[in-house]
């Protein structure tokens, strides 16, 4: 594999990745939501009530920005949150009626969004593009892979890409 091909790669999908996220942002701001909170919203949707350190490990960041979610989420009335009755350190958060209509919403304006992202793509194309997609996040997703793992398997691709070029 050449040199330019990860480059490229790395370039597409840094790409696809901050347009995606600008075009999601225009998507959610008519339902009053920042990038991030509709990822809050449906976790809550799909899984039902959890604490807040539940949330920051489902979605991948850090528990003060979950904190900082919850409350413009629960400040317009889409979330609200109570005592855990497991840990009184802890506060469970859960969508109100207001929460699990906007919910329904984005699940609408990801669709929306998913349509836009594969137009014009040849249906066998499209149709790979979640496995391929989820193999390349898994590639990356920190919280499956210890660093250690990470580097090995890099080296051992980098092992890889040389004995097929020498045995050309």
């Amino acid at each position: 594999m050449s040199l330019s091909l990860p480059r490229q790669g790395g370039q597409a999908i840094r790409l696809l990745s901050l347009r995606h996220r600008v075009r999601a942002a225009e998507l959610l701001a008519p339902l009053g939501l920042h990038p991030g909170q509709e990822a809050l919203l449906l976790e809550l949707d799909r899984a039902g009530p959890r604490i807040q350190a539940q949330l920051s490990q489902a979605l991948g960041c850090e528990p003060p920005s979950v904190t900082l979610m919850v409350r413009k989420l629960e400040a317009s009335g889409h979330v609200r949150r109570g005592p855990s009755p497991d840990d009184k350190r802890a506060s469970v958060v859960e969508l109100t009626e207001s929460g699990r209509e906007l919910a329904a919403e984005v699940k609408e304006v990801w669709c929306e969004l998913a349509d836009e992202t594969v137009a014009g793509l040849p249906a066998p194309t499209a149709e790979g593009l979640p496995g391929l997609l989820n193999a390349l996040t898994a590639n990356v997703d920190t919280r499956r892979r210890p660093r250690q793992q990470r580097r090995q398997a890099r080296e051992r691709g980098e092992r890889r890409e040389s004995g097929e070029q020498g045995g050309a």
